[in-house]
């Protein structure tokens, strides 16, 4: 029997909190929950958070329609290096790919500069006999016998997990076909990922890396959708669940748990995918999302209601701000920079004297010194509480009690090697934190192509809230919003996705007057199928999708491409120029010019399957005032300069629509504490949005 209830929950496990939404399609009633991950087993966490937020609203979990997740798991097991001990299968001569990358300087300049160092060393790697030419000519026949006795290999060093990487398998994977078929029935219960069902590019390092990634992380990803698959149902929820993407688009966890390269940027571009729904909402043209958590920040410039996607992503760069100094991942994701600053992250004093934040994090356990839970290392939030920034008595809506000696006493270890007051040293490492911010965020915006100071901003996250108008302020920002919600709001995002899926297909294709339309359609439709195939498991009517085509182009003997939607005079009527044009612009956008005369080719097809986003009908509930609400003032402090001020706390349930609070204010939420800063005033809007404006 169908299920009809119009209750859908989403849920993102993030590094020290897991956010929860619960959502009536029908009403709008939103019901928010907000519970400290479990890091040895994360679905333990989320279950719990679950299973709490379903009573809090009197519902059965057999109520429930929908549920879509959120999960770091992949980013976390890639940055940490903590997967399945994987080997390298490559075609003979190519054993130091990995180690070989691209063979390029990300700095110059930087003498003692290291690029990100290889996820499996050249001793995981191991050759195989064979060789297929890019026309698709085979000069060296696929030894099978070698390939059994290497699984024999394999088998008895304890591998858990294998990546085959044959040459030019992107367009004739009939050799990596083979040897996964032999490596399944010599090495069962090893998982194996084969580079062409990964990937489609053409690139033998990026796509090398790409599937070392998904073999190092593929068992860990069954395990843990096979657990919270079995918690799930034996708790009553018999709905289906979805999983986000990269991309911002859902599938179903079966084709998360294969392919966990899809899902390395699951939880953030939640956040990223309800930005952009909020722009479309109130028609802002440019907004620059700002999610700021327990364990990262992330920043991504959305345009005209439409979030970035680049294929050129990369993680654990070994600089945060230079590309190449990661390992690439050539799957669309949206476009974001992550930085290593959170409420959990971990201050020190550095060999020179001078102040750091992160990347190291106090995460869930033992959490910061304030949490109470056995952690004495200072931290962001530490830094917060002590500066006034947060109320001790309202964190996670009084479910925590935060320990303000508990913090001092951590801050004292960085205040007294810097001969610091605990205040000073407090101020210190929030304002270090906003310009480790603030300079990642200017530098993602300029590659944009565009100013902060144009921009508005979306902050939201446990932590943002608290950090904006300092942001704001860096970045001349006049206008930052703060949503209903901001402190979940990456699971809020998670209901306003689509399922999708996409593909890319290798084809070098000069663009002139001997492009064949007709196997070009060809190309589209064997993958449209693929996409579909892969829908299926998330139950897509195929009637309800939209098909969007693009090509990556470059000029002849460039050696990038910029991706492009195909025009429909390009697909309708073959006029090859309209494609060209569409290039030249995109190339005059990013660069500055063209190259007039030059021919341009096509280097892959892309396309992608997008079913229509659900409404996401929300209110501002509740709407009457708490019976315990009442406003209080603390104390902030402001500087060694201002030195402490009174700061006005007004829980949300007590700020009325279109009434103003100027700064220095805290807003309170359950989930966050919103920073209205000296010079600053907040109004709420009719959508339970507050929009904080600074002069």
């Amino acid at each position: 029997m169908k299920n009809t209830s119009p209750w859908r929950m989403g849920f993102d496990i993030g590094g020290t909190f897991t956010d929860l939404v619960l959502l009536n399609d029908e009403t709008g009633e939103a019901l928010r929950h907000k519970t400290l991950t479990t890091p040895e087993d994360p679905s333990e966490g989320a279950y719990t958070g679950l299973t709490q937020l379903v009573a809090m609203a009197g519902l059965q979990a057999s109520d429930i329609h929908t549920i879509t997740h959120g999960t770091t798991l992949a980013i976390n097991a890639l940055l940490e290096r903590r997967g399945a001990k994987t080997a390298l299968v490559v075609t003979r001569g190519f054993r130091d790919v990995l180690v070989l990358g691209r063979e390029y300087r990300y700095d110059i300049y930087d003498l003692n500069g290291a690029p990100a160092q290889p996820l499996l060393p050249r001793s995981q790697a191991y050759e195989i006999t064979e060789r297929v030419t890019a026309r698709g000519d085979v000069v060296t026949p696929l030894d099978e016998a070698e390939v059994t006795q290497l699984a024999a290999t394999l088998r008895a060093e304890g591998y858990e997990s294998v990546a085959v990487l044959c040459m030019h398998a992107y367009a004739w994977p009939e050799h990596e076909m083979r040897i996964e078929s032999i490596l399944a029935r010599e090495l069962p219960g090893v998982s194996v990922s084969v580079s062409h069902k990964v990937s489609r590019e053409i690139r033998e390092y990026d796509r090398g890396v790409l599937t070392a990634m998904n073999a190092f992380v593929k068992p860990k990803a069954r395990r843990y959708m096979a657990r919270l698959e079995s918690k799930l149902r034996e708790g009553g929820f018999t709905c289906d669940w979805l999983v986000m993407g990269s991309n911002g688009g859902l599938m179903a966890p079966q084709v998360a748990a294969d392919y966990p390269t899809r899902i390395i940027e699951s939880g953030p571009a939640g956040g990223i995918v309800a930005t952009a729904a909020f722009a479309r909402r109130n028609a802002i043209s440019q907004v620059l999302a700002f999610d700021m958590g327990g364990t990262t920040a992330k920043a991504c410039v959305v345009r005209h209601g439409e979030p970035s996607i680049t294929t050129d992503y990369e993680v654990g760069r070994a600089d945060r701000l230079l590309k190449g100094s990661g390992l690439p991942v050539k799957l669309p994701v949206v476009d974001m920079i992550e930085i290593g600053a959170g409420g959990g992250s971990i201050a020190r004093v550095d060999s020179l004297g001078l102040l750091e934040i992160g990347p190291e994090s106090a995460s869930a356990w033992p959490g910061p010194a304030c949490y109470g839970r056995g952690g004495d290392q200072p931290t962001v939030t530490d830094a917060n509480l002590v500066l006034g920034l947060l109320d001790p008595d309202a964190f996670l809506g009084g479910r925590m009690t935060l320990d303000v000696e508990a913090a001092r006493r951590a801050i004292q270890r960085v205040a007294d090697p810097l001969h610091l007051s605990i205040e000073e040293a407090a101020w210190g490492i929030h304002e270090v934190a906003n310009s480790k911010m603030s300079e990642a965020l200017r530098t993602h915006a300029v590659e944009k192509n565009v100013s902060p100071s144009q921009m508005t901003m979306l902050a939201f996250g446990g932590a943002g809230p608290s950090h904006a108008w300092s942001l704001a302020k860096q970045l001349d920002v006049k206008r930052v919003y703060f949503p209903n919600g901001a402190g979940v709001y990456s699971a809020f995002g998670l209901l306003t996705a689509p399922p999708s899926a996409d593909f890319v297909r290798r084809d070098c294709c000069p663009l002139d007057a001997n492009v064949d339309i007709r196997r070009v359609e060809a190309v589209f439709a064997e993958g449209f199928d693929e996409a579909f195939t892969t829908l299926s498991a998330a139950h897509v009517d195929p009637a309800t999708a939209t098909l969007q085509r693009l090509a990556d182009v470059r000029y002849v003997g460039q050696g990038s491409e910029l991706t492009v939607a195909l025009p429909a005079e390009f697909l309708v009527q073959g006029e090859v120029s309209s494609l060209v044009a569409a290039f030249e612009r995109a190339h005059l956008a990013r660069f500055g010019r063209t190259l007039p005369g030059q021919r341009v080719e096509v280097v892959n097809w892309r396309g992608r399957v997008q079913t229509t986003p659900p409404k996401l009908n929300t209110r501002d509930h509740p709407v009457e005032a708490e019976p315990d609400a009442r406003a209080k003032t603390l104390k902030v402090y402001l500087g060694r300069e201002q030195g402490f001020s009174d700061c006005l706390v007004v829980p949300r349930s007590l700020f009325a629509v279109g009434s103003r609070l100027h700064g220095p204010a805290l807003l309170q939420e359950k989930e966050c504490a919103i920073y209205i800063g000296p010079g600053a005033s907040a109004v709420l809007d009719e959508q339970g949005n507050i929009l904080m404006e600074l002069n």
